[in-house]
């Protein structure tokens, strides 16, 4: 069964999506890979007390680390990449082609792109910290600007 709840946040309404009470999505407005909004389900904040706590402390700078469960549907590849961006600490960055390395396939980084790009749990699970070879900012589901925006907030170089 699933449901869904809209919140506020510095980056516009965020949909929350339960799958039988577990976070199994996080998206913002205009996102790439956005699911149609009637696979959402029932609107009901029920489910969401923990995330919504969670999600407002780290955006006031509060928290650093998310303790949720999460519910993350797709291939035994995707889960991996989605495993390993939980491990790239708050204010830092990896590369597509370091977390292809940490997976073991140097040679992966693409895939690795593709499967961040396909994160369903936005923020929660730190899509946003993985960059391009160069150190340049790339692809990003909530598009670019917010990706610099969440970046540079847990740099601490800008605030809401």
């Amino acid at each position: 069964m699933k449901q869904h709840h809209v919140i506020d946040s510095p980056y516009g309404p965020l949909t929350l999506v339960a799958t039988d009470g577990t976070l199994s999505g996080l998206y913002m407005t205009e996102q790439r890979h956005r699911p149609a909004e009637e696979t959402f389900g029932e609107r009901d904040g029920r489910p969401f007390g923990a995330v919504i706590d969670q999600l407002e402390a780290y955006f006031q700078g509060e928290l650093t680390e998310f303790d949720l469960p999460l519910h993350l549907d797709g291939t035994p590849f995707q889960r991996s990449v989605w495993q390993q961006l939980q491990r790239i600490p708050y204010g830092e960055t990896r590369t597509y082609g370091e977390l292809a390395e940490a997976l073991g396939n140097a040679n992966a980084s693409r895939a690795v792109g593709l499967a961040n790009g396909k994160n369903p749990v936005g923020v929660i699970v730190p899509c946003h910290r993985v960059i391009g070879a160069s150190g340049g900012l790339t692809g990003y589901g909530g598009g670019l600007d917010r990706k610099q925006r969440l970046l540079d907030f847990e740099r601490g170089t800008a605030l809401f």
